[in-house]
């Protein structure tokens, strides 16, 4: 038998870190209080496009995995790894995930065993937030009884470049004891670790990471706005820029940000600073507010084209191609394309949607779904591309389209209207 690991959130973190876990050797309890997907899970039936369902059923057909709603399932282990969501509350960050997991797993955590935070958060969140739920609940004393480590989780859900165990692994500990073991088990996994000298260093990596992201964000998308109104193609310059091999790293506009990353994390930082400095972090609220405005900007920017056209918003029929955040996947969490969607429809537009990825029960209500086809695509009075999958026929899509407005730079054309 290998070791016992548990990882707590078996969603786009932890589910690939189980299956890759259970590839290593480890016997692997993945918890998720979700009992539909615990039930899935248990079928071999994935709901996380990096993991097919035929990954899922090798890990039963090894007899090293399985999905438990039940913390008792925990008892005995290991290893724990904590993947649990961090979102905002009325701007500040909401931690209830990890203080519930963290007060689940605390009875069943046995001398000599080691928990580690994946979940993104403020620097001071492992040592001084999950740390003393994890003692009062077990009995036992961190670093002396068991060891605490950090890693922050960097899954990109539909890159198959950067997979997870081809992808470089922060790791962090309490101590010197903990970093060991934390980097021990990722080095079962992952082909390289990175150890960190703190817990306080791994937390902030993933938000400089992030937040570095969304600023650079924000910029393009700042300069997409004027670059139009100076009539300058913005996409050219960027193809232009993109050519320095030194000194620049390419980002692109679009109708915002989401995912739980970019529009959450960099929150995370700008809160800490605020609260333990008294300092506004700006550069992160700058981009909040460039980045939060532009599902608006790209309303106004389709409001005026269709104008141009002689068509007011209110009544005309529009496709809108793609809902998730980042193309390839289905993941609509705070997607920028779901606010356009919704406010189009407020406008008293005709919304229909194509997006092969996304939960249909997760759309808000007036959306209808259809296909990208040459009928509904021809039948549109414009037609938005706001989420860039690889599946679209962007050939079809500007062959069939009276007007494309899109927001990501995949159509060329006569009929064409770029963000």
């Amino acid at each position: 038998m290998g070791e016992k690991l548990v990882v707590i959130g078996q969603g786009y973190v932890g589910l690939p870190l189980a299956m890759r876990a259970v590839e290593a050797g480890f016997d692997v309890v993945g918890i998720d209080l979700d009992e539909w997907r615990v039930k899935r899970l248990n079928a071999a039936e994935s709901y996380v496009e990096d993991i097919g369902d035929d990954v899922l059923a090798a890990a039963h057909d090894s007899g090293r995995y399985r999905a438990a709603v039940d913390y008792a399932e925990a008892e005995g282990f290991d290893v724990c790894v904590i993947t649990v969501p961090t979102p905002l509350s009325e701007g500040a960050p909401d931690l209830r995930h990890i203080a519930s997991a963290g007060q689940a797993i605390a009875p069943h955590l046995r001398r000599g065993a080691t928990v580690i935070l994946e979940s993104t958060t403020y620097p001071g969140t492992t040592e001084e937030y999950l740390r003393p739920i994890l003692e009062e609940g077990s009995g036992l004393r961190a670093p002396e009884d068991f060891f605490l480590g950090y890693s922050p989780e960097r899954i990109d859900p539909g890159n198959p470049r950067w997979r997870l165990e081809n992808t470089p692994k922060v790791v962090s500990g309490l101590d010197a004891a903990s970093l060991a073991r934390t980097a021990d088990f990722y080095g079962a996994v992952v082909e390289q670790v990175v150890p960190v000298s703190s817990l306080q260093v791994a937390e902030l990596c993933k938000l400089l990471e992030n937040t570095f992201r969304h600023v650079n964000i924000a910029l393009v998308n700042e300069l997409s706005i004027f670059a139009q109104q100076l009539g300058i193609d913005v996409w050219e310059a960027i193809e232009a820029a993109s050519t320095k091999p030194f000194g620049y790293m390419r980002f692109t506009p679009g109708p915002g940000v989401g995912g739980h990353c970019l529009p959450i994390d960099p929150s995370y930082l700008s809160w800490k600073v605020k609260r333990s400095l008294g300092h506004s972090f700006r550069f992160v609220e700058l981009a909040n507010d460039v980045n939060d405005h532009m599902p608006e900007h790209v309303v106004h920017r389709l409001t005026l084209a269709l104008n141009q056209r002689f068509k007011p918003v209110k009544g005309s029929r529009l496709l809108l191609l793609g809902l998730a955040y980042k193309k390839n996947t289905g993941d609509c969490r705070e997607s920028p394309a779901i606010e356009v969607a919704r406010e189009l429809s407020k406008l008293g537009a005709e919304v229909r949607a194509a997006d092969p990825y996304v939960d249909l029960g997760l759309l808000p209500a007036g959306i209808e779904i259809a296909e990208a086809s040459y009928h509904e695509l021809a039948r549109a009075d414009a037609v938005v591309v706001l989420t860039d999958h690889d599946c679209f026929d962007y050939d079809l899509v500007q062959r069939a389209a009276g007007f494309v407005f899109d927001t990501r730079n995949r159509c060329r054309g006569f009929n064409v209207e770029l963000l």
